[in-house]
């Protein structure tokens, strides 16, 4: 049986390192960052470059799921909305697969200050707090297994996950 991890959470909530992280752990995964597929420049959101953006993960995820090689297929991406999450996993083959659907989360004083962080380092501006905080509650109302990451470590919150 192959395992599909879709973690979503606000920006900044640690993401993308604890999914880095949770490669690591899981033997035969791959990893898949929804936001790889929006590196474009300028950055445009229009309802062609989200269908493309979409279209592009699932073709992903799709065919990670397909291989042989893989037991494992983590994704993350800022699915604030059920209707996100459930958009991709409707266009999946999820036969003998079992979806573990998790938002990470954080207080809003924890978030604020690691976006400040990375603001800081320069690679945020400003504006993502206000957006980030601003989603944080929309997690509140999906059907995904919340992992409040505020005191935990990117490995914790990783092995967390890997011992589903």
């Amino acid at each position: 049986m192959k395992h599909l991890y879709m973690i979503g959470g606000p920006m900044g909530v640690g993401k993308t390192a604890v999914c880095q992280a949770l490669r690591a752990q899981l033997d035969r995964s791959v990893f898949l960052d929804g936001d790889w597929c929006w590196a474009m420049h300028p950055f445009i959101v229009t309802e062609e470059t989200k269908a493309m953006v979409t279209g592009n993960i699932v073709h992903l995820l799709s065919s990670f799921l397909r291989c042989s090689e893989f037991e494992h297929v983590v994704f993350c991406w800022v699915m604030h909305e059920q209707s996100i999450i459930d958009r991709i996993l409707e266009k999946l083959p999820l036969d003998d697969c079992q979806v573990h659907s998790i938002s990470l989360v954080c207080s809003e004083a924890v978030l604020k200050e690691r976006l400040q962080k990375d603001i800081n380092a320069g690679l945020r501006t400003d504006d993502v707090v206000a957006r980030s905080l601003a989603r944080l509650p929309l997690y509140d109302a999906l059907h995904t297994m919340k992992i409040d990451t505020s005191t935990l470590t990117i490995q914790q919150t990783a092995q967390k996950i890997a011992a589903m």
